[in-house]
């Protein structure tokens, strides 16, 4: 019963902290642990006998064959990504973290095979800091799906699309699924009152014949909004300057509130955090996204919330580390 007291104040704090900034990371963690604590609570509760102890071996049955399945299909998936949109640092996350998820296998053979009591301690730190990332991706996960349910789309005074990149001049269809969800949005809320103002984000690359911004305006034009209700954002280069300079144009208009941010499903938490920590009244809703494109572009995300918060990632990680071998000389002393 007192864990899953603990589950339901832990889930009646996300919803409390839910309802006043829903742009919190810490919302997502909230809102697992609390899950968690109810099902491990509700679970023990139903069980007779051994039930408990069943499933903790089961769970510790299956976990090592479960990572070795999504090592596998990571690895899987990094060889598409690779085949379709070519070799880059980007592309090649879920190859590597495929790989990744089998060292700590490697490691135990080798530790087994030696008696090294050192690598039976690394061991223990690695798989620690693994459930502990573990732990932070599936909070992300859960929370952005969460996030993304809730978000209204009904109100907005202006919709903000940021860029992804051209080919040339072209719009791809990472870019125009984006499009496509605003011109849904703005059709929807013109047929019910003012249309919201359409803002295209997005500079011009290296690469790219013309800006983003204009190459997305163009798009809107093709499928029946007026250029009158485009504004064009052409300096951005990042998401950030997205949400900075968006701004900026938006002001003009006299608009600082109840905007809405088109981005791809995988970036909406991360647009939202992002626009939080700039000062933004605004709220994020994603476009969908080609299937074989999705883990690495999550993978991308999750390590962006990583290093959004690396310091408190890097003293959790720290201690982690530090608690077996603390352990171990505790041992070797006595």
């Amino acid at each position: 019963m007192i864990l899953l007291a603990i589950g339901v104040v832990l889930l009646g704090v996300f919803a409390l902290c839910f309802r006043r900034e829903r742009r919190r990371f810490s919302n997502g963690v909230l809102l697992l642990l609390g899950i968690l604590c109810v099902g491990a609570a509700l679970s023990g509760s139903g069980a007779e006998g051994a039930g408990p102890e069943m499933l903790v071996f089961f769970a510790l049955a299956l976990s090592p064959l479960l990572v070795l399945v999504l090592a596998g299909l990571l690895m899987l998936n990094g060889v598409v990504m690779l085949r379709r949109e070519g070799v880059s640092p980007a592309n090649l996350l879920s190859f590597g973290l495929g790989a990744a998820l089998l060292v700590p296998y490697a490691l135990l053979v080798m530790a087994v095979i030696a008696e090294w009591m050192v690598l039976g301690v690394v061991l223990l730190a690695v798989v620690l800091v693994a459930a502990y990332l573990g732990f932070v991706l599936v909070a992300f996960l859960l929370y952005s799906v969460v996030y993304g349910w809730v978000t209204r789309t009904d109100d907005a005074v202006a919709i903000v699309v940021h860029g992804s990149g051209l080919l040339g001049d072209r719009i791809p269809p990472l870019l125009a699924s984006r499009l496509d969800r605003a011109l849904r949005i703005w059709r929807t809320d013109r047929a019910h009152g003012p249309a919201p103002l359409l803002v295209t984000s997005g500079g011009k690359g290296s690469d790219e014949k013309v800006a983003e911004s204009t190459a997305m305006a163009a798009y809107l034009v093709e499928h029946g909004v007026r250029d009158d209700e485009i504004l064009r954002e052409d300096r951005s280069t990042t998401t950030r300057e997205n949400l900075l300079f968006s701004r900026e144009l938006l002001a003009r208009q006299g608009i600082d509130s109840r905007i809405l941010l088109v981005t791809s499903n995988f970036h909406v938490l991360r647009t939202a955090l992002l626009a939080r920590s700039v000062g933004i009244d605004a709220q994020a809703v994603g476009a969908p996204t080609a299937r074989y494109y999705l883990p690495s572009a999550v993978l991308r995300e999750y390590v962006g919330i990583l290093v959004e918060y690396k310091v408190i990632n890097a003293v959790i990680c720290g201690l982690l580390v530090a608690a077996p071998v603390a352990l171990a000389i505790f041992g070797e002393a006595n």
